[in-house]
Parts: structure tokens; sequence; C-alpha cells
């Protein structure tokens, strides 16, 4: 058996430092904002090359906290409208909405799944202030167009960084030091997954940053004193800990994640799948591997039979769920057949050469 993803062995490699960690933890009697956030803050800071990481309790909440910050800062208003992938995950979308703003839905190029560069510009307006990029399945959107149209029209560039811890652009610069700010997940299955949930916002606005972390927790400026109506959205302790033991093998994690993409890549030759479309670079981290496929059930189905997992992200465009039925008379055609076809492949730096064949061959013989 191929499980699609074993979280038990990835995490088995920190066991001893984890309880280690653990007992140092409970030992401290200090249990929330200690100083294992505050380590981590400043490690995850130097990594991703920014000057502030603001720990927060998960992704959506993220990139939440920076548009409410941008609230408090002038740099919008409710009602303002933010631009966002068609084809991503909930969590994008609802930031934006809870925040008070509206999303503009931008349709997906079909070879990288990430923003149609044409379509960003179609949807700007009178209203829009910021584009949010979404670097999915852990691939960077095109950033460098993205930035370009943003200086041209004074926008905010709001990274979704959340599949794509350690991505580098061209430039150098890793996810979350690329717009203005960025909103990263530390769910358990991300490269950089924690043990249960946990986000952060990654920044070099030190007026944004200082908002933020006041924001997150109850909007206090000094003990018991209120600057903000705030939230409850801090990095739990315990997290923060497990989180330190495992940013030392993020680099080489990612880089046995590309070698299987290539893999991948070269020996996967069925006709009936479409392959993602990749550089070589170091600007993708392969959050996940994501093939297409027209009868999708059917080839998950020929998987399974074979002991090989496979998931599907996502089964429904944004825009077709109920709970944003004010976007279901819109229309995606690239989008929602993405969401048709998309089929997520064992994608794992621990998966070895023998498994990583029997996968390709399995793909080979559907």
């Amino acid at each position: 058996m191929i499980p699609f993803l074993d979280l038990r062995k990835i995490n088995q490699r920190f066991e001893s430092q984890f309880k280690e960690r653990f007992q140092q933890f409970l030992n401290s009697g200090y249990y929330i904002l200690g100083s294992q956030v505050t380590t981590f803050e400043n490690q995850f800071a130097a990594y991703c090359g920014v000057k502030h990481c603001i720990g927060v309790g998960n992704g959506l909440d993220a990139l939440r906290l920076i548009l409410e910050g941008y609230k408090i800062l002038g740099k919008v208003k409710e009602g303002d409208s933010v631009l966002v992938a068609s084809n991503t995950f909930i969590a994008t979308i609802l930031a934006i909405k809870q925040a008070g703003l509206l999303p503009v839905l931008v349709e997906a190029e079909a070879e990288t799944y990430n923003f149609d560069i044409e379509s960003i510009e179609k949807a700007i307006s009178k209203t829009t202030r910021a584009i949010m990029p979404v670097h999915l399945y852990g691939q960077l959107a095109p950033m460098e167009a993205i930035i370009e149209i943003a200086k041209k029209h004074s926008l905010l560039v709001i990274e979704d960084s959340a599949q794509a811890h350690g991505a580098i652009n061209a430039d150098g610069r890793k996810a979350g030091n690329i717009g203005n700010a960025a909103g990263f997940s530390f769910y358990p299955t991300k490269n950089l997954g924690a043990l249960g949930d946990g986000g952060a916002v990654t920044t070099n606005d030190d007026a944004l940053a200082s908002v933020i972390r006041k924001l997150g927790n109850y909007g206090t400026s000094s003990k018991y004193v209120n600057e903000f109506l705030g939230f409850n959205s801090r990095l739990d302790e315990l997290q923060a800990t497990f989180l330190c033991c495992k940013i030392p093998s993020l680099d080489s994690d990612n880089t046995l994640r590309r070698n299987i993409a290539k893999r991948y890549l070269s020996e996967i030759y069925n006709e009936k799948i479409k392959l993602p479309v990749w550089t070589g670079g170091d600007d993708h981290v392969f959050h996940l591997f994501v093939i297409r496929v027209e009868e999708r059930e059917t080839l998950k189905a020929h998987l399974e039979a074979q002991g090989i997992g496979s998931l599907i992200h996502y089964p429904i465009p944004p825009h077709k769920q109920e709970a944003l039925q004010e976007f279901s008379h819109l229309s995606f055609p690239v989008a929602e057949k993405i969401h048709r076809e998309v089929l997520s492949i064992p994608m794992s730096p621990l998966l070895t050469e023998e498994e990583v064949s029997t996968v390709i061959s399995a793909l080979n013989s559907y």
C-alpha cells in the first residue's frame, strides 16, 4: 500500500526532538505566546528573508488579519475589491469576505493552474485595492507580471503562500517575501506542517506587522489595554516548538519533492494523463503533484485497486460552492475544467524509489 501521504512517517523523524521539546514546554508553565513562538517567528522570518513574522492561528486567519490590518492603516476599506484566483481553496476567498471586502474571481491559466495574467488586467476596477495571488500546489504565481500590474495600478500584493513554503523566484526571493505581505498555513499536510493548526503572516512593513500582532491578540497594545477590536488568533506555543524542529529539514525535503517530480514528469508517458508544467527551477516545491485526466474517477479507482492512494484538490470550484451562491452565475471555463479533471498522486519527501516506480507504472498502465 502506498498512501497518498503518510504523516506519521514524516513526523517520526522528529519524534525524539518533539518529546524533548514537549517536556520543556510542559515544565515551562508558560503555554500561550511564550518564548517558543518568538523563537519560531524569528527563525521563519530569517528563512523567508523578511523583517517580520507574526504567528497566528491558521492560514485563513493570516490572510484575514493582513486585510484587517490594511483597513486600520487606511490602505483598504470595507467594500473595496480584491482580485483572487477562481480555482483556489475556499479559505482564500473566505478571508476576503470575512474582512468585509469583495472577492473578484479571476480565470486560471490552463498550464500552471495559476492566475491568467490577461484576465487580471480585465478584472481591475475603480474599487480594486489588492491582488491576492495563490501559489497553488506549491508553484509560485507569475509574480513578476503581477507586481508590474500592481505598481501600474497602485495595488497591494498579498501572497497566499499556504502551499509554497520555500519556493524561490528567479531573483532568489522566497514565497512570503515577494509581495507586500503573505499568509502561511502550517496545517499538518503542508511542506512545513505542525501537529495541529497554525499559521503566520510575513511582511517587511513595520506598521502592518505592529497592527497584526495586536489584532491577533484581542487588539491588545499592552496588558489589558485594547487598541483595536481584535481577534483571538495566536500560534500555539507547542506547535511553534514543533515547527522549530522541522525548519532545518524544509529545504532538503523540498529538494526530495522536486526529485520525485522530475521522475514523474520524465517517466509518465500515458497520453490520457495531462502532467503539470514546470521549468525545473526552485519556484515549485510540489506541495502537491497534480495531474489531469478526463475520466478521473476511473483512474482513481485504477490506482486504488493497486494499493495507491490519491486525492482530489479540489472537486468543486469556489463559484459553485453553496456557501458562495452570489458567484454562481459566473463562468470560468478553464477553472471549471481544472476542477473536473485534477487528481493529486502520492508526493512526499519520504517516498522510496521503488514506490515512485510503482506509481509511475500504475499510471502508465491506465
